[in-house]
């Protein structure tokens, strides 16, 4: 009998283990069709990536408000370093200022001629510590007798009752205070007024 004779009385089916095997393999390895779409879908990730923009977005416009207030607030800083720089040695020279003018304050109307040209220098030396202190934008504070005291610029030292001038109004100025740009550098030292303490005669 031929080998053609011999393969030809197998039965069809009998096609051995290995074959099986795969035919097995092959038909794990076919593709179900039916669930391939188990991921998000187009107008998800459409959502999904437009919210990641509108969240980058909020950051940068965030960080850069940040940091234009602090480019802002180094500049202010600055400036005031540059305004304010003299603060220290002004106050400083505000005792000068003071000594000079009681020194002038306390001469007597008729003075030796001798002594008119110390007077004259004095009061020269006055005049230059004024400009210099205007140069810088120091001010003086010198409320007048009336005015209504202002404890943002006004020190009061002591209290006058009296019925000549409404209560809290200055009555007596004791030291002009200063100014410096628009920051207080020292208070004017002053006397307020107080109403008058009533007295009610109760053996009347």
């Amino acid at each position: 009998m031929s080998a053609e004779d011999k393969a030809s009385d197998l039965p069809e089916n009998d096609i051995g283990p290995d074959a099986e095997a795969h035919a097995a393999e092959s038909e794990s390895d076919t593709i179900d069709l039916s669930g391939a779409e188990d991921g998000p879908s187009e107008d998800e990730l459409i959502n999904q990536l437009q919210a990641d923009l509108n969240e980058v977005k909020d950051r940068l416009l965030r960080t850069m408000a940040e940091s234009e207030n602090i480019r802002r607030r180094a500049e202010k800083d600055k400036a005031d370093a540059s305004a304010y720089a003299v603060t220290s040695f002004a106050r400083d020279l505000l005792n000068v200022s003071d000594n000079l003018r009681r020194a002038l304050s306390g001469l007597p109307e008729s003075l030796d001629e001798a002594v008119k040209p110390v007077i004259e220098g004095v009061q020269m030396t006055e005049r230059e510590l004024i400009n210099i202190f205007e140069r810088h934008g120091i001010r003086e504070v010198t409320p007048a007798v009336g005015d209504r005291f202002d404890p943002q610029q006004h020190q009061a030292m002591f209290e006058v009752p009296t019925a000549e001038h409404a209560p809290g109004s200055v009555v007596q100025l004791i030291a002009g205070g200063y100014m410096i740009k628009d920051r207080l550098l020292r208070p004017a030292m002053v006397g307020v007024s107080r109403a008058m303490d009533v007295h009610v005669d109760t053996k009347a």
